[in-house]
């Protein structure tokens, strides 16, 4: 009866047997390892999966093939399981998906470098894993624990803190485990150089007589056989013909070309389409300077980034007329699950235990009311007038009637039928 939830890798995968071979029932992960930018932690797409048992559970939408009025092939909604918009606050979740722009990418990416490249990066990546490894063994100052690795090296050895000081002197920065422990992670951006620098690291002052380049040749694939793939993948023809610059641009303009946006014409939805990135936000975020600060760097590192939150949150506030401001989390329906946690811990801490009741208009987002489920709240629906605007005198009633265990009222601004409301100062 136990069910299996496995996190993992899309670039190890193009080499380790996928989970669902070993009978995993669930498989999550980040897929920023698919040409997204580190972006000091985000944004970046996550990956879900499931075996069909659970498809019915999936929240999302599942799109299928199918054939047009013309008789050609077409892809349409097979299943809409994105059940927060249908149930509501009957919804067992909030999930909204926020991050497709970086769904886009790590698609384009795959499409781009197909199966084969996909491997080809996942063999640099574990080799320069492999040598580093075979280096470390050869230098003899520390201890490189005998376990099947991907791209990450787990070493012991006398003293972690000077060995972290000394890297950071080069400009790289590993990971503390503990005052013994240290593990070194790889990924397509390393080079044979940084390799060499972490040997000198490593040496404590020690002559290296060897390079990186010349451990190479000594190298080979240390994946245990029962943890290697066998079965394909990206098999779709979309993932092995667009493997060129032209190719793939003249491929994406196609599907441009095919969707409605504010190119084309005014997109009636309200609250998600306020959240369109325009061109020049787009340029800053492609900056080396902002997208290649690792979400871990020390925080010393990322003093930018620091003013700039603090210059948001500023921002913010001068705006909103509240105290302070939280730019986390950073998607929309789990800021909506903290700001009503939030809510509730406040009523929790007055003693008002009973204060359980939430109001909602019907032209809030899915999400608003699924939320506040999830905070077992109770909620109370309200109207809308004739313009899309919230109806004020029944939200009044409402507010009456329920005044004794009144916690919030949820509000999405602008709503669902793209109405900035009027009277929300009332």
């Amino acid at each position: 009866g136990v069910k299996v939830v496995m996190a993992t890798d899309l670039l190890a995968l193009t080499m380790l047997k996928p989970p669902g071979e070993f009978g995993a029932d669930i498989v999550v992960g980040s897929a920023q390892r698919f040409g997204v930018p580190m972006g000091y932690g985000g944004p970046h797409a996550a990956f879900l999966a499931t075996s069909q048992e659970y498809k019915r559970m999936m929240p999302g939408r599942i799109i299928g093939v199918s054939v047009d009025s013309s008789g050609k092939q077409a892809l349409r909604m097979a299943m809409q399981t994105r059940e927060q918009h249908i149930r509501r606050d009957k919804a067992t979740s909030n999930i909204c998906t926020a991050q497709a722009l970086l769904a886009n990418m790590t698609a384009m990416y795959a499409v781009y470098h197909g199966p084969e490249g996909l491997n080809s990066i996942a063999q640099r990546v574990h080799g320069l894993a492999g040598v580093f490894a075979l280096g470390l063994k050869k230098l003899g100052t520390a201890e490189v624990q005998d376990l099947p690795f991907f791209d990450t090296v787990k070493i012991k050895c006398s003293d972690a803190n000077a060995i972290v000081d000394a890297a950071t002197k080069k400009d790289i920065n590993l990971r503390l485990v503990d005052s013994n422990t240290i593990t070194v992670a790889f990924d397509e951006t390393t080079t044979l150089d940084d390799v060499d620098k972490l040997f000198e690291v490593f040496a404590s002052g020690k002559a290296v007589q060897f390079t990186a380049e010349s451990l190479a040749p000594e190298f080979h694939n240390c994946i245990p056989s029962s943890l290697k793939r066998e079965s394909p993948y990206l098999t779709h023809p979309i993932f092995n013909m667009y493997h060129t610059e032209h190719e793939l641009l003249r491929y994406i303009h196609k599907l441009e070309s095919k969707d409605l946006s504010l190119c084309h014409s005014m997109i009636p939805l309200g609250s998600c389409t306020m959240k369109l990135n325009a061109t020049t936000e787009m340029m800053p975020v492609t900056w080396p300077s902002f997208t290649d600060m690792h979400p871990f760097a020390p925080v010393e590192q990322a003093q930018g980034y620091q003013e700039m939150f603090a210059n948001l949150g500023e921002l913010l506030c001068t705006i909103t007329g509240f105290d302070s401001f939280s730019l986390q989390p950073n998607a929309g329906a789990a800021g909506e699950y903290a700001g009503l946690m939030v809510i509730r811990a406040y009523h929790m801490s007055r003693g008002d235990h009973h204060r359980n009741v939430c109001i909602i208009p019907v032209s809030a987002h899915g999400t608003n009311p699924a939320s506040a489920a999830m905070c077992g709240m109770k909620i109370i629906t309200v109207g809308t007038d004739a313009k899309g605007n919230i109806n004020i005198e029944e939200l009044k009633k409402a507010a009456e009637a329920n005044k004794e265990n009144l916690a919030a009222l949820m509000v999405t601004y602008p709503s669902t039928h793209g109405v900035y409301e009027e009277g929300i100062d009332e």
